[in-house]
C-alpha cells in the first residue's frame, strides 16, 4: 500500500468513528437523512472518495441504509447490524460502555459461559486441564489488573476450544476487546485475587466433573456483577 492509500484509509477510519459515534449516541437520529457526500466531504475535511467508503462500510455494518437516487439515512443498527456493529458499540467514546450494554453483554456471556461448561461436562483430559490450570495460575500472578484480564480472556477461550464447538470460540474471539475492558474494570474495584479466584473455583468445579456446580457458581459470580455486591458498572 503506498502512502496516498494509507492515509486515506486512516481518513476514512476517523471518518466513519466520527459518524457511528453521532449514531450510537442519537445525534444522528434512526430514519434521519445524511447530508449529500459532497457536503459531509466539505464538513470533515476529507475526500468524496473517503466519504463514499465509509458510507459503503457502514451500511454493510447496518448503521447506514443507502437508497439511490434518494440519499443515505440512519439504520436500526441494532436490528440490522452484525458483530463489527457490536466492536464499535463496545469501543464509543474510548470503550465506556453504557449500563445497558454492560448488563445485556454479561448476560449474553452467561449463558454461553454456561453452554460451554456443559459442552466440557466430565471429559476434560489431563491434558487440557493442565493447560488451564497455567492459564488460570497466570491470572493470579499477574501484576496489573490489564494483563490479569488479559490472562482471564485467554482462560476462558481455552474452554471455548476445549467445549469442541467450532463456533463458539470464534464468537469469544469477537467480544476480546470488551471481554478484557470488563474484567480489568473488575480486577481495578476488586482486586486481582478475586478475579482469580472466580476462574480457579469454576475451572476445579469443572476439573471435578461438577458441571452443575460449575454453571451455578459462573451464574453465581455473573449475578453479583449485574445487580450484587460486585457490580462493575460505571461509579
Amino acid at each position: 500500500m503506498d502512502c496516498r492509500n494509507s492515509q486515506e484509509s486512516t481518513l476514512k477510519e476517523i471518518f466513519i468513528t466520527q459518524i457511528e459515534n453521532k449514531i450510537i449516541s442519537g445525534e444522528f437520529e434512526i430514519g434521519q437523512k445524511l447530508p449529500p457526500e459532497r457536503e459531509l466531504a466539505c464538513q470533515m475535511g476529507v475526500s468524496r472518495a473517503v466519504v463514499n467508503a465509509g458510507i459503503v462500510e457502514m451500511s454493510r455494518k447496518g448503521f447506514l441504509e443507502i437508497r439511490p437516487r434518494v440519499g443515505t439515512f440512519v439504520s436500526d443498527f441494532r436490528r440490522n447490524g452484525t458483530i463489527e456493529t457490536l466492536v464499535s458499540i463496545m469501543k464509543y467514546h474510548g470503550g465506556t460502555m453504557r449500563p445497558a450494554e454492560i448488563k445485556s453483554l454479561l448476560e449474553f456471556r452467561s449463558v454461553v459461559d454456561s453452554m460451554v461448561i456443559r459442552l466440557i461436562g466430565s471429559n476434560l483430559s489431563d491434558e487440557d486441564a493442565e493447560t488451564l490450570d497455567s492459564l488460570v495460575e497466570s491470572i493470579g500472578s499477574a501484576q496489573t489488573p490489564a494483563a490479569a484480564a488479559a490472562h482471564n480472556f485467554r482462560f476462558h477461550h481455552e474452554l471455548a476450544l476445549i467445549s469442541g464447538n467450532t463456533i463458539v470460540p470464534l464468537i469469544y474471539s469477537s467480544f476480546r476487546f470488551s471481554a478484557i475492558y470488563l474484567w480489568e474494570r473488575f480486577a481495578r474495584k476488586y482486586g486481582i485475587s478475586c478475579l482469580y479466584s472466580n476462574s480457579r473455583i469454576l475451572l476445579d468445579y469443572i476439573k471435578s466433573g461438577q458441571t452443575d456446580e460449575a454453571v451455578l457458581w459462573k451464574q453465581r459470580y455473573t449475578d453479583k456483577a449485574l445487580s450484587g455486591e460486585q457490580q462493575i458498572y460505571e461509579d
